[in-house]
This record gives C-alpha cells, sequence and structure tokens, in this order.
C-alpha cells in the first residue's frame, strides 16, 4: 500500500508537471504584452498655454529608449490661432480631417487639407493651425527628445490677414 501511495503522488506530480510544461508556453500568448492606443480619440483638451481657441490633443505614441520620435494627434476648432515655434528635429504634418494654415519664418503661408502631408525642417521656425471657417486634425511627427522651442505669439489680427489672403488664392 505504502508503494502504491507513493506511486499515485508521483504520478500525480508527474501530470502536473506535463500540464504546467504544456500550458506555460500557451498562456504565454494568452497574456495582453502589448501597448494600444488609438489616435481616433480626441484626446484631452490643451491648456491655451501658446495658442487662441480650442484645441485637443492625443499623445499616440511618445519616445521612449527605443522609438526617438513622438505621434501626437492635434485637433483645433476653427479659428484658432497656435504660436510661432519650432523643433531641434524635422517634423511631419498629415493632415486627416479639415482644413488649416502653414507657414514658416520669411514664406508665404499655405493652406492644408485633408491628405496632405508636409515635411517641417529642423530648427525652422513655423506655425500651423486651423483655418479660419473649418476645424482640422492632424497628426504630428516630432523627435522626442528636445521640447518645442516657443518663438513668438501669433496674433489674432496676423491670423485673420492670413485667412483673408488665402480665402482669395483657395485652391
Amino acid at each position: 500500500m505504502k508503494h502504491f501511495i507513493f506511486l499515485k503522488s508521483y504520478l500525480g506530480m508527474k501530470t502536473a508537471s506535463i500540464f504546467f510544461l504544456i500550458c506555460l508556453p500557451i498562456s504565454g500568448f494568452t497574456q495582453n504584452n502589448y501597448t494600444v492606443t488609438s489616435f481616433l480619440t480626441e484626446g484631452m483638451k490643451a491648456p491655451n498655454t501658446h495658442y487662441i481657441g480650442e484645441a485637443w490633443l492625443n499623445t499616440v505614441l511618445q519616445a521612449d529608449g527605443e522609438i526617438n520620435y513622438n505621434i501626437t494627434k492635434a485637433t483645433f476648432r476653427a479659428n484658432s490661432t497656435l504660436d510661432w515655434h519650432k523643433h531641434g528635429t524635422p517634423q511631419v504634418l498629415i493632415i486627416l480631417e479639415g482644413e488649416g494654415y502653414y507657414q514658416e519664418r520669411g514664406k508665404n503661408p499655405v493652406l492644408l487639407k485633408k491628405g496632405d502631408v508636409l515635411k517641417c525642417n529642423k530648427d525652422t521656425e513655423h506655425w500651423h493651425t486651423s483655418s479660419k471657417e473649418i476645424a482640422v486634425t492632424y497628426l504630428a511627427i516630432y523627435g522626442g527628445t528636445q521640447p518645442t522651442v516657443w518663438t513668438e505669439k501669433l496674433t489674432q489680427e496676423y491670423y485673420d490677414s492670413v485667412a483673408e489672403k488665402l480665402k482669395s488664392e483657395k485652391r
């Protein structure tokens, strides 16, 4: 009887061990080790620090030890301004919805529409935001190691003059 109890105990441990060894790799596949974000959410309302109007920001992807760039979704309501600024890395803007204005220092402003992709070079002073009548939503892709440098306030009067100019040139 003693040998039977030992054998029963041994087989129970062996069966449990085999079950454990089979299930361990499978359990690894079922664990959620992914970080999933969405650019479809509006994000958080941004504080009115460097713009006038209403804006929402959604940090879709933030730079870390493996990825050295950020992706931010920005939504600006119509008739919002964004101050002049520059980045220590190039920036790419992908217009997802609506239309907006973009201008680099010393160049004419342009109207950007859904589907447009624009690259702004490193250390180029610029501004970008919604058009006067239509909101804009875009993805901004930029380096993650250096903060944005805000250079000058964009006045409502200047923004209004750009809106008038681009309205007459609308493509």
